[in-house]
């Protein structure tokens, strides 16, 4: 079972929009609202590939009860503790050129109420076989969590998907993966995509992957190194791929898929997802034509 973590937990709404003017008026074609936060995202997409998922993390007030009801709609297994603060919207603007997002911060999170989800996690755990701990931490919950969450998982594998010190701090825990795109590697080590991965394996993690945009992933694991590239970039919504990308990770490090094949997995997900009008859904269609286009590139990896 991929068990996911999400924090900040969060009910996504998506704006479909020809253009915007900022600082005017602006009409809205289309309007999606849907459960999300990455762990959410990843739990949905793992769960369409048919693996066996549980999403668990916070949630409270309406926008906690929004999402509860989402996902029984669609029956997506969940297990969200209660919380006092009301969980936060995102605001997603989504153009022909240009995507952009707006975060709210989340509620506050209450030392009780941390410690009461630590034990729920580790009541969850005992039918784990992967664990999947992502996003931002909302406001109260300690900036070195997910460290703690790592090491409660007591050697079970665990993805990170974080930026910032929730990075930084998750990675000295040692996760068998973690996966920051190129901007989040760059604030956390200061370095490009490879000095940067191995910087982050030399802090604790076992294998890093990091997402390039257009140019797919890069590897740098205790295997080797590797680049797999789409044959073209995907025009879409790309808010979604980062997650489709972990939940390929997820249900390969349960299969001990090797890294290239992992990889090209990844990738062909991801690209489906930028087809996806929202975060957390893939194009079927586009991911079993890409799977086999997919270009995988050994590296040379000095350490």
């Amino acid at each position: 079972m991929i068990l996911t973590v999400t924090l900040n937990l969060a009910w996504d709404v998506t704006y479909e929009v020809p253009s915007v003017t900022w600082g005017g008026s602006n009409r809205v074609g289309a309007v999606r609202e849907r459960a999300g936060g990455k762990g959410v995202n990843v739990a949905r997409v793992a769960a369409a590939l048919g693996e066996d998922v549980l999403a668990i993390g916070l949630a409270g007030g309406v926008t906690g009860d929004l999402v509860r009801a989402d996902l029984d709609a669609v029956g997506l297994p969940h297990a969200f503790r209660p919380v006092q603060g009301t969980s936060r919207r995102t605001l997603t603007v989504v153009t022909p050129e240009q995507t952009t997002v707006f975060n709210e911060t989340g509620p506050e999170i209450s030392l009780g109420e941390w410690e009461a989800f630590q034990e729920h996690y580790r009541e969850r755990l005992r039918r784990a076989e992967v664990i999947v701990l992502s996003g931002s931490l909302p406001p109260g919950v300690p900036r070195d969590a997910y460290a703690t969450l790592t090491a409660l998982a007591a050697g079970r594998p665990v993805i990170l998907d974080a930026d910032g010190d929730a990075l930084s701090l998750g990675v000295s825990a040692g996760p068998a993966v973690v996966k920051p795109n190129a901007d989040e590697l760059r604030r956390a080590t200061g370095r490009g995509p490879v000095p940067g991965a191995r910087a982050l394996r030399n802090a604790g993690a076992n294998a890093v992957l990091v997402s390039l945009g257009h140019e797919g992933l890069l590897a740098v694991t205790p295997d080797g190194a590797w680049q797999a590239r789409p044959p073209a970039p995907m025009a879409g919504n790309p808010t979604g791929a980062g997650d489709a990308a972990v939940a390929a990770t997820a249900r390969a490090l349960i299969s001990s898929t090797p890294w290239p094949a992992l990889l090209r997995d990844a990738v062909a997900l991801s690209a489906a997802a930028v087809r996806a009008p929202v975060a957390g859904d893939f194009d079927a269609a586009a991911y079993a034509r890409l799977l086999p286009e997919i270009a995988i590139e050994g590296l040379p990896c000095p350490s």
